[in-house]
């Protein structure tokens, strides 16, 4: 249930903080503000969650503690 409930708040930011937000011409371009919402969404965007990171710097941090590569 826990994972449904992060694709549901991925979408919904991307629907309600992107795509209502940024003129959207083409279907191309569409995909190219998808694909870069995405990076964004993992790499950039920072939660307080997560220690203030951004969640791929928190996996990476959990990562060092555990000992996993």
């Amino acid at each position: 249930m826990l994972g449904y409930a992060v694709v549901e708040r991925f979408f919904g930011s991307l629907k309600h903080d992107w795509l209502q937000k940024v003129a959207q011409p083409t279907r191309e371009h569409m995909k190219n503000d998808v694909a870069e919402y995405m990076k964004y969404y993992n790499l950039e965007r920072l939660h307080s969650a997560n220690n203030h990171q951004s969640p791929v710097e928190y996996e990476n941090s959990l990562r060092k503690v555990s000992g996993w590569s």
